[in-house]
């Protein structure tokens, strides 16, 4: 193949992942994980494919490639893929900020950042940093010192955890995030992913856990549920050993992590999930679940034709939701909502191939009508599935906001301490 068509080829896949990165798809069925893959990675890094694209074609001029109609054709190509990704970036760095804050103040009230202290507010950001997201898989920061592979119960490697702590101790103790892993309940490990938000928040004097729990096929629902119970036991019971506060635990995960932080967050102390440590307190203070599947009986028909009924049954389940329904029913977090629910702030893109939006609205709607605590919702225009697990323009607004949420939540919490009795 001549140097012409191979740039050709290059341009069309690159229109391709820009257009799937700008066009929101639905009902893809099989060419989802496809349009997922080509529009996440274009979408999130919008400038870096646009310097490659640039310097690539330059390198091709000079090799001649316009003296030939293909390479015209190519070049055409490459020139509207540019004009499509510089509005993807446009659309990311202009509407992001303004959801997340518009999303905290709905929720929080328009004063909220004077309700966290002077010493914690220091912490908060409004802007971004272009050497954040130049990098956009530089994780680790200075401060963060990480203890890993410790066993927080008996299933070998699928209940080993990682610890991220501020090299500085925190005085009285650091507030804890735990991390739960997306992966359909079938894959995905403690150091793939929250790795931007988890280093972020331990430089800002958090101590943040991420774990790993058993998987699917090899384990059944509720498996996985019942190792994130043990893991809020582990640290209920260890986390001060490591400079954190044990008393205060918000939780979050993205996709089935979305799923499992959720209903973790709405399940606390129910001994069937709880055997053999039914006495620990497995309360959570804030949850911040991104992308979540909130209900496996998909009861309002949001997934319509890409329904995910017999992938759960024959790999996650084990069971038609005909032959266990209290399973099913029970696993789902929809049907968990409750007055007494910690405050959340739920993340969801427009643009999510795999889980749709419409499932959050329906369950943050849901649990509005009966929290009586703050929920906050924040759709991010053109955002796709698992988006933040790396560092973007897009992420790091949302560092910022998930961090304003947890330090509001951890000022409402201490304040609640000093007024309670014996305080």
């Amino acid at each position: 193949m001549t140097l012409s068509g191979i740039y050709l080829g290059i341009a069309f896949l690159a229109l391709a992942s820009a257009l799937a990165a700008l066009i929101r798809a639905r009902k893809l069925y099989f060419f989802a994980p496809v349009y997922f893959l080509m529009g996440w990675l274009t979408g999130e890094l919008a400038l870096h494919h646009l310097a490659w694209q640039v310097g690539f074609s330059v390198l091709c001029i000079f090799g001649g490639i316009l003296e030939t109609g293909a390479g015209q054709l190519g070049f055409l190509a490459f020139l509207v893929t540019w004009i499509v990704l510089l509005r993807v970036h446009n659309i990311s760095i202009t509407t992001t900020p303004v959801v997340f804050r518009a999303a905290l103040e709905e929720s929080l009230g328009t004063g909220y950042r004077a309700q966290i202290p002077s010493e914690r507010k220091q912490f908060l950001r409004d802007d971004i940093e272009l050497s954040e997201w130049l990098r956009p898989f530089s994780m680790r920061r200075p401060g963060v010192k990480l203890s890993a592979d410790i066993p927080y119960a008996e299933g070998g490697e699928r209940n080993l955890l990682d610890i991220y702590s501020p090299e500085q101790e925190v005085p009285g103790g650091a507030p804890v995030l735990l991390q739960i892993h997306g992966g359909g309940w079938i894959i995905g490990h403690k150091r793939e992913q929250a790795l931007p938000l988890m280093n972020h928040l331990t430089t800002r004097g958090w101590v943040c856990v991420a774990i790993n729990y058993r998987l699917s096929p090899a384990n059944s629902m509720p498996a996985h549920i019942i190792d994130v119970k043990k893991a809020i036991a582990w640290v209920r019971e260890h986390i001060r050993d490591y400079g954190g506060n044990p008393d205060f635990l918000a939780i979050t995960g993205g996709s089935a992590g979305g799923h499992l932080s959720s209903l973790a967050a709405l399940t606390p102390n129910d001994p069937e999930w709880q055997a053999g440590f039914e006495e620990v307190d497995t309360t959570i203070q804030a949850a911040v679940p991104f992308y979540g599947v909130y209900d496996f009986l998909d009861s309002a028909n949001v997934r319509q034709g890409m329904t995910m009924e017999g992938f759960l049954a024959d790999r996650v389940f084990k069971c038609t939701r005909l032959e266990h329904p209290e399973l099913w029913h029970k696993c789902s977090t929809i049907n968990h909502v409750r007055a007494d629910a910690p405050p959340m702030f739920v993340v969801q893109g427009t643009h999510d191939t795999l889980v749709w939006n419409e499932e959050a609205h329906i369950f943050v709607d849901a649990l509005r009508a009966v929290s009586e605590a703050p929920v906050g919702f924040a759709e991010l225009p053109g955002a796709q599935h698992a988006y933040e697990m790396f560092h973007s323009p897009r992420t790091e607004y949302t560092l910022n906001a998930v961090t304003d949420f947890l330090e509001y939540c951890y000022a409402a919490w201490q304040g609640r301490q000093l007024q309670s009795p014996g305080k």
